[in-house]
């Protein structure tokens, strides 16, 4: 059986206007695609924004076990946004269609997996005639998948099955968004701002009067000492805001000291199961995770499995169907509150579904944890493989631990993003540690 995989991972369901992208942006993304090549097996074909890199498909299927010469890959031809991004115009062209029929013709296609399962991934299935291999494809051909990525909409959902959420509303006109703000600076709380698509905490502000606080899980804090001064922070940043389309505003709470957790889950005809659950390392952004969680005790883990499998009946119901990470923080005080859900295959998905669902052994499962973070300057991807198995560091099936790189970002900066395996998250550091000493050297 094959599995037809579509690496779209930048939609505006995710992001937002793609338009506003820097060529720098588009080329991260692009580099960011050939990660799907991590879900692979033998006889698959997978659609990437540009032909897959040598090096790293030679790395990931050697980890895998995946026969590479078994793998097809399609590239549509460039759309409006370029070469970098798998848009929904790319799918669309007629030509890269009829390609794609040719390379799967006499294949019985089961599944069609994209990192995000919007609507333009819903109508190349019905063109193919493989509607009945994507999961929730009725959904997702009417927008559904934009729906559930709002953090707008997510709020209504959260609210209305009692799953806990910071005090804030969505709002739709500029004195809404100031009277929102106003509301809560005048609690003598600090406020986030979000723009309703987008992801990594890049959307996000934090606005403050009288507390100092730092920004963690947003780009930066704005001070506002009064009322006239959020009218004129309002009026300046609508555009931003609203995601230059006349979005929705989530006007909420800001918790500082907090940590950001997420619990991610594979939501099916059947039902909804857990896939496992993480921890999102911030500077101030998302630079990364840990994976099992480290903070919270095993009751505050237990809460937020069970709320967030809560949330995903909801969407099971009215029929998502997918990988979903149900994100929240925890507070100083113990108390969980979700933000947001991400209904796609996220930053995340590799490291359960693959690193830990297929890489680990059944035995190392229950005892590792997964330590990823990017930005890993290296001479080449293929140096720096070479680099760690001199210096004993790569990933061992047989034990179970190493270093890992998961993404290969050097035609964009030359990094790459690595994950560290280990029996313990101090053992993870450690090996980290000596990860860097290599190539500081």
């Amino acid at each position: 059986m094959t599995t037809l995989c579509i690496a779209n991972n930048r939609t505006e369901e995710m992001v937002g206007d793609l338009t506003g992208m820097t060529p720098a942006e588009e080329l991260f993304a692009g580099c960011g695609a050939q990660r799907m090549i991590w879900w692979a097996r033998d006889g698959d074909v997978l659609v990437l924004p540009s032909g897959p890199d040598p090096e790293f498909l030679a790395y990931v299927t050697g980890l895998t076990g995946v026969r590479a010469d078994s793998l097809r890959f399609v590239v549509p031809p460039p759309g409006a946004q370029g070469g970098q991004v798998l848009t929904g115009d790319r799918l669309a062209d007629p030509g890269f269609q009829a390609e794609l029929r040719r390379v799967l013709e006499g294949r019985a296609v089961d599944e069609v997996l994209a990192i995000a399962p919007n609507g333009a991934v819903a109508e190349l299935a019905a063109a193919l005639g493989l509607a009945h291999a994507m999961p929730g494809q009725p959904f997702a051909a009417q927008g559904g998948n934009a729906l559930v990525n709002s953090k707008a909409g997510f709020r209504a959902l959260a609210a209305g099955t009692g799953v806990p959420i910071p005090p804030g509303r969505v709002a739709g006109t500029p004195a809404e968004v100031e009277a929102a703000i106003e509301h809560l600076l005048g609690q003598g709380h600090s406020v986030m701002v979000k723009v309703e698509y987008q992801g990594g905490g890049l959307g996000n502000e934090v606005l403050a009067r009288d507390e100092r606080v730092e920004a963690v899980g947003a780009e930066r804090v704005v001070p506002l000492p009064d009322r006239a001064a959020v009218a004129g922070y309002v009026a300046e940043r609508w555009t931003w805001l609203t995601g230059g389309r006349g979005q929705r505003v989530v006007v909420e709470r800001y918790f500082a000291d907090c940590a950001a957790l997420y619990a991610q889950f594979l939501v099916e005809d059947a039902g909804v199961s857990l896939s496992g659950c993480g921890e999102m390392l911030m500077r101030p952004v998302v630079v990364g995770e840990i994976t099992p969680p480290v903070t919270p005790a095993p009751e505050v883990l237990a809460e937020l499995v069970d709320r967030g499998a809560r949330l995903c009946e909801v969407l099971r119901g009215i029929g998502y169907r997918g990988t979903i990470s149900a994100d929240a923080v925890l507070t100083p005080k113990g108390e969980i509150l979700f933000h947001e859900t991400n209904a796609r295959l996220t930053g995340s998905s590799h490291l359960l579904d693959v690193f830990f669902g297929r890489l680990l052994r059944e035995e190392h499962r229950g005892s590792r944890h997964i330590l990823e973070l990017g930005g890993l300057r290296v001479p080449s991807f293929a140096e720096a493989v070479a680099a760690i198995g001199a210096a004993g560091l790569a990933f061992d099936p047989e034990t179970g631990t190493g270093v890992l790189f998961s993404s290969d970002y050097g035609p964009a900066d030359g990094s790459v993003m690595y994950g560290v395996v280990a029996e313990t998250p101090e053992a993870a550091r450690a090996l980290e540690a000596e990860l860097l000493a290599v190539f500081a050297r």
